[in-house]
Protein backbone atom coordinates (compact mmCIF):
# COMPACT_ATOMS: atom_id res chain seq x y z
CA UNK A 1 0.00 0.00 0.00
CA UNK A 2 1.36 3.61 -0.69
CA UNK A 3 2.57 5.74 1.68
CA UNK A 4 1.23 9.16 1.32
CA UNK A 5 4.21 11.60 1.65
CA UNK A 6 4.81 14.56 4.29
CA UNK A 7 3.90 17.16 1.87
CA UNK A 8 1.10 15.98 1.17
CA UNK A 9 -0.76 14.31 4.39
CA UNK A 10 0.30 17.43 6.59
CA UNK A 11 -0.02 17.08 10.14
CA UNK A 12 0.51 19.36 13.04
CA UNK A 13 3.31 18.60 16.08
CA UNK A 14 0.12 17.00 17.94
CA UNK A 15 -0.40 14.81 15.30
CA UNK A 16 -3.71 16.71 14.02
CA UNK A 17 -4.47 17.61 10.36
CA UNK A 18 -2.70 20.70 9.07
CA UNK A 19 -5.55 23.28 8.52
CA UNK A 20 -8.72 22.23 10.36
CA UNK A 21 -6.25 21.30 13.41
CA UNK A 22 -8.62 17.74 13.90
CA UNK A 23 -7.56 14.49 15.38
CA UNK A 24 -9.53 11.34 13.63
CA UNK A 25 -11.30 11.05 16.78
CA UNK A 26 -12.70 14.68 16.96
CA UNK A 27 -15.70 14.21 13.95
CA UNK A 28 -18.33 12.53 14.04
CA UNK A 29 -20.09 10.28 11.30
CA UNK A 30 -22.74 13.30 10.86
CA UNK A 31 -21.11 16.58 9.91
CA UNK A 32 -23.03 20.22 9.51
CA UNK A 33 -20.78 22.42 7.60
CA UNK A 34 -21.40 25.95 8.19
CA UNK A 35 -19.81 29.39 6.47
CA UNK A 36 -19.59 31.64 9.03
CA UNK A 37 -16.77 30.57 11.95
CA UNK A 38 -19.21 32.44 14.40
CA UNK A 39 -22.34 30.04 13.34
CA UNK A 40 -20.90 27.08 14.61
CA UNK A 41 -21.74 27.75 18.27
CA UNK A 42 -25.60 28.80 16.96
CA UNK A 43 -25.41 24.92 15.80
CA UNK A 44 -23.53 23.76 18.61
CA UNK A 45 -26.30 25.38 21.19
CA UNK A 46 -28.88 23.20 20.43
CA UNK A 47 -26.82 20.18 21.49
CA UNK A 48 -27.14 17.91 24.63
CA UNK A 49 -23.69 18.10 25.24
CA UNK A 50 -20.76 19.58 23.61
CA UNK A 51 -17.36 16.89 24.18
CA UNK A 52 -15.25 19.28 21.99
CA UNK A 53 -14.45 23.59 20.73
CA UNK A 54 -11.03 23.33 18.82
CA UNK A 55 -10.13 26.20 16.13
CA UNK A 56 -7.87 27.21 13.56
CA UNK A 57 -8.07 30.07 11.57
CA UNK A 58 -11.53 30.17 9.62
CA UNK A 59 -11.80 26.36 10.58
CA UNK A 60 -14.15 25.97 14.16
CA UNK A 61 -15.15 22.49 15.07
CA UNK A 62 -17.67 21.72 18.16
CA UNK A 63 -18.79 17.82 18.24
CA UNK A 64 -21.13 16.86 20.82
CA UNK A 65 -23.97 14.49 21.21
CA UNK A 66 -27.81 15.16 20.38
CA UNK A 67 -29.54 12.77 22.60
CA UNK A 68 -27.17 9.50 22.12
CA UNK A 69 -26.08 10.45 18.70
CA UNK A 70 -22.81 12.10 17.58
CA UNK A 71 -23.01 14.67 15.85
CA UNK A 72 -19.60 18.05 14.47
CA UNK A 73 -20.22 20.97 13.14
CA UNK A 74 -17.19 23.07 11.27
CA UNK A 75 -16.99 26.63 9.74
CA UNK A 76 -15.16 26.57 6.18
CA UNK A 77 -15.08 29.95 5.78
CA UNK A 78 -16.48 31.51 2.37
CA UNK A 79 -16.11 29.32 -0.89
CA UNK A 80 -14.87 26.56 -2.90
CA UNK A 81 -11.37 26.92 -2.11
CA UNK A 82 -12.41 26.33 1.87
CA UNK A 83 -14.18 23.73 0.49
CA UNK A 84 -11.28 22.13 -0.85
CA UNK A 85 -9.31 22.01 1.99
CA UNK A 86 -12.71 20.96 4.31
CA UNK A 87 -13.77 18.23 2.36
CA UNK A 88 -10.54 16.93 1.81
CA UNK A 89 -8.95 17.08 5.32
CA UNK A 90 -12.73 15.39 7.00
CA UNK A 91 -11.79 12.81 4.42
CA UNK A 92 -8.29 11.92 5.82
CA UNK A 93 -9.15 12.31 9.34
CA UNK A 94 -11.76 9.37 8.11
CA UNK A 95 -9.90 7.09 5.94
CA UNK A 96 -6.13 7.83 6.35
CA UNK A 97 -4.10 5.97 9.22
CA UNK A 98 -1.96 8.81 10.33
CA UNK A 99 0.69 6.52 12.06
CA UNK A 100 1.31 5.04 8.71
CA UNK A 101 0.54 7.55 6.61
CA UNK A 102 -1.58 5.03 4.38
CA UNK A 103 -5.59 4.52 3.75
CA UNK A 104 -7.58 2.58 5.98
CA UNK A 105 -8.62 -0.67 4.70
CA UNK A 106 -11.99 -0.32 5.67
CA UNK A 107 -13.73 3.59 4.31
CA UNK A 108 -15.96 5.37 6.17
CA UNK A 109 -18.48 7.23 5.04
CA UNK A 110 -19.53 10.52 6.50
CA UNK A 111 -22.81 12.34 6.02
CA UNK A 112 -22.24 15.91 5.19
CA UNK A 113 -25.34 18.40 5.53
CA UNK A 114 -24.03 22.17 4.87
CA UNK A 115 -26.56 25.14 6.11
CA UNK A 116 -26.07 28.13 4.51
CA UNK A 117 -27.41 31.04 3.44
CA UNK A 118 -28.65 32.18 -0.38
CA UNK A 119 -30.52 34.17 -2.81
CA UNK A 120 -33.24 33.14 -5.45
CA UNK A 121 -33.33 33.58 -9.04
CA UNK A 122 -36.51 32.92 -9.35
CA UNK A 123 -39.59 35.08 -8.47
CA UNK A 124 -41.81 33.19 -6.47
CA UNK A 125 -38.79 31.41 -4.13
CA UNK A 126 -39.86 33.76 -1.12
CA UNK A 127 -37.51 35.44 0.82
CA UNK A 128 -36.78 33.60 4.56
CA UNK A 129 -38.16 30.13 3.09
CA UNK A 130 -35.60 27.47 2.53
CA UNK A 131 -34.15 25.20 -0.05
CA UNK A 132 -33.16 22.03 -0.89
CA UNK A 133 -30.18 21.63 -3.24
CA UNK A 134 -31.29 18.66 -5.42
CA UNK A 135 -28.46 19.52 -8.44
CA UNK A 136 -25.66 21.72 -8.06
CA UNK A 137 -23.60 23.64 -10.42
CA UNK A 138 -20.10 24.97 -9.86
CA UNK A 139 -18.95 28.17 -11.77
CA UNK A 140 -15.62 27.86 -10.23
CA UNK A 141 -12.71 25.99 -11.18
CA UNK A 142 -11.97 23.45 -8.54
CA UNK A 143 -13.43 20.24 -10.16
CA UNK A 144 -11.52 20.74 -13.30
CA UNK A 145 -8.15 19.82 -10.96
CA UNK A 146 -10.30 16.32 -10.09
CA UNK A 147 -11.41 13.04 -11.76
CA UNK A 148 -14.84 13.22 -11.49
CA UNK A 149 -17.44 9.49 -12.54
CA UNK A 150 -20.35 11.34 -13.69
CA UNK A 151 -24.00 9.01 -14.19
CA UNK A 152 -25.32 8.88 -17.39
CA UNK A 153 -28.36 11.14 -15.58
CA UNK A 154 -25.59 13.83 -14.73
CA UNK A 155 -23.25 13.84 -18.38
CA UNK A 156 -26.75 15.07 -19.80
CA UNK A 157 -27.29 17.38 -17.35
CA UNK A 158 -23.39 18.76 -17.69
CA UNK A 159 -24.14 19.15 -21.41
CA UNK A 160 -27.46 20.89 -21.29
CA UNK A 161 -25.54 23.58 -18.68
CA UNK A 162 -22.49 23.46 -21.25
CA UNK A 163 -24.72 24.50 -23.82
CA UNK A 164 -26.79 26.91 -22.29
CA UNK A 165 -23.54 29.00 -21.07
CA UNK A 166 -21.91 28.48 -24.31
CA UNK A 167 -22.33 32.16 -25.29
CA UNK A 168 -21.08 33.25 -21.83
CA UNK A 169 -17.21 33.94 -21.09
CA UNK A 170 -15.06 32.07 -18.84
CA UNK A 171 -17.68 29.69 -17.49
CA UNK A 172 -16.82 26.63 -17.82
CA UNK A 173 -19.01 24.54 -15.31
CA UNK A 174 -18.95 20.95 -13.51
CA UNK A 175 -22.45 19.16 -11.93
CA UNK A 176 -22.79 17.13 -9.03
CA UNK A 177 -26.11 15.99 -7.57
CA UNK A 178 -26.92 15.59 -3.97
CA UNK A 179 -26.75 12.10 -1.83
CA UNK A 180 -30.37 10.78 -2.15
CA UNK A 181 -30.90 9.02 0.65
CA UNK A 182 -30.48 12.92 2.78
CA UNK A 183 -32.46 14.30 0.31
CA UNK A 184 -35.50 12.16 0.71
CA UNK A 185 -34.94 12.57 4.58
CA UNK A 186 -33.51 16.06 5.22
CA UNK A 187 -35.37 17.62 2.65
CA UNK A 188 -38.90 15.92 2.60
CA UNK A 189 -41.71 18.74 2.21
CA UNK A 190 -39.35 21.41 1.51
CA UNK A 191 -38.32 23.08 -2.07
CA UNK A 192 -35.83 21.23 -4.51
CA UNK A 193 -34.08 23.25 -6.46
CA UNK A 194 -30.97 23.19 -8.91
CA UNK A 195 -28.53 25.82 -6.76
CA UNK A 196 -25.66 27.73 -8.91
CA UNK A 197 -21.93 28.05 -7.26
CA UNK A 198 -19.94 30.92 -8.15
CA UNK A 199 -16.55 31.82 -7.93
CA UNK A 200 -17.51 35.27 -5.37
CA UNK A 201 -19.63 37.33 -4.25
CA UNK A 202 -20.19 40.52 -6.95
CA UNK A 203 -19.62 40.02 -10.52
CA UNK A 204 -20.01 36.62 -10.41
CA UNK A 205 -23.20 36.69 -8.63
CA UNK A 206 -23.92 40.03 -10.95
CA UNK A 207 -23.54 41.93 -8.15
CA UNK A 208 -21.95 46.01 -9.64
CA UNK A 209 -20.90 48.24 -7.25
CA UNK A 210 -18.13 50.70 -9.07
CA UNK A 211 -16.48 47.58 -10.99
CA UNK A 212 -18.12 46.37 -14.41
CA UNK A 213 -19.26 42.70 -15.01
CA UNK A 214 -18.03 41.25 -18.02
CA UNK A 215 -21.58 39.46 -18.54
CA UNK A 216 -24.34 41.94 -18.28
CA UNK A 217 -27.00 39.44 -18.62
CA UNK A 218 -26.13 36.59 -16.14
CA UNK A 219 -29.37 36.90 -13.97
CA UNK A 220 -31.45 36.72 -16.98
CA UNK A 221 -28.89 33.38 -18.04
CA UNK A 222 -29.32 31.70 -14.73
CA UNK A 223 -33.32 32.57 -14.62
CA UNK A 224 -33.54 30.91 -18.35
CA UNK A 225 -32.33 27.62 -17.90
CA UNK A 226 -35.03 24.63 -17.93
CA UNK A 227 -33.90 21.18 -17.78
CA UNK A 228 -36.88 18.24 -16.74
CA UNK A 229 -38.57 20.64 -15.66
CA UNK A 230 -36.36 22.05 -13.19
CA UNK A 231 -34.95 25.46 -13.23
CA UNK A 232 -32.14 27.29 -11.70
CA UNK A 233 -32.79 28.41 -8.20
CA UNK A 234 -30.66 29.91 -5.98
CA UNK A 235 -26.91 31.32 -6.23
CA UNK A 236 -24.41 30.96 -3.10
CA UNK A 237 -20.69 29.83 -3.05
CA UNK A 238 -19.98 26.26 -2.07
CA UNK A 239 -22.65 23.65 -2.62
CA UNK A 240 -21.52 22.53 -6.06
CA UNK A 241 -17.58 22.19 -4.40
CA UNK A 242 -19.39 20.13 -1.37
CA UNK A 243 -21.69 17.68 -3.73
CA UNK A 244 -18.78 17.28 -6.24
CA UNK A 245 -15.92 16.24 -3.69
CA UNK A 246 -18.47 13.90 -1.65
CA UNK A 247 -18.98 12.18 -4.25
CA UNK A 248 -15.42 11.53 -5.46
CA UNK A 249 -14.68 10.68 -2.11
CA UNK A 250 -17.56 8.12 -1.53
CA UNK A 251 -19.61 10.63 1.59
CA UNK A 252 -23.30 11.63 1.39
CA UNK A 253 -23.72 15.66 1.14
CA UNK A 254 -26.81 17.99 1.04
CA UNK A 255 -27.44 21.14 1.07
CA UNK A 256 -29.75 23.34 2.83
CA UNK A 257 -29.70 26.60 1.93
CA UNK A 258 -31.89 29.49 3.97
CA UNK A 259 -32.87 32.19 1.25
CA UNK A 260 -32.61 35.56 2.24
CA UNK A 261 -32.13 37.18 -0.83
CA UNK A 262 -34.55 37.49 -4.39
CA UNK A 263 -32.65 38.40 -6.73
CA UNK A 264 -35.86 39.27 -9.61
CA UNK A 265 -37.46 41.13 -6.91
CA UNK A 266 -34.62 42.76 -5.21
CA UNK A 267 -35.83 41.86 -1.86
CA UNK A 268 -33.75 41.01 1.27
CA UNK A 269 -34.66 39.73 4.29
CA UNK A 270 -36.03 41.84 7.46
CA UNK A 271 -35.23 39.19 10.07
CA UNK A 272 -32.16 37.14 8.70
CA UNK A 273 -30.74 35.77 12.14
CA UNK A 274 -34.25 34.62 12.55
CA UNK A 275 -34.22 33.00 8.97
CA UNK A 276 -30.60 31.10 10.04
CA UNK A 277 -31.90 30.04 13.12
CA UNK A 278 -35.38 28.52 12.11
CA UNK A 279 -32.93 26.63 9.07
CA UNK A 280 -30.62 25.23 11.91
CA UNK A 281 -33.65 23.88 14.27
CA UNK A 282 -35.09 22.69 10.91
CA UNK A 283 -32.00 20.51 9.84
CA UNK A 284 -31.19 19.35 13.68
CA UNK A 285 -35.19 18.05 13.56
CA UNK A 286 -34.37 15.74 10.85
CA UNK A 287 -30.77 14.63 11.01
CA UNK A 288 -31.18 11.62 13.65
Amino acid sequence: MNTIPETDLILNADGSIYHLNLLPDDIADTIITVGDPDRVAEVSVHFDSIELKKGKREFVTHTGFIGPNRITVISTGIGTDNVDIVLNELDSLANIDFSTRTVREELRSLNIIRIGTSGALQEEIAVDSVLISEHAIGLDSLMHYYTQALSLEEEHFKRAIESHFEGLSNISPYVAAADRGLLDKIGKNLKHGITVTCPGFYAPQARMLRARSANDNLIKSFQNFHYNYQRMSNLEMETAGIYALANVLGHKAISVNAILANRISYEFSKQPQKTINQTIELVLSRVF
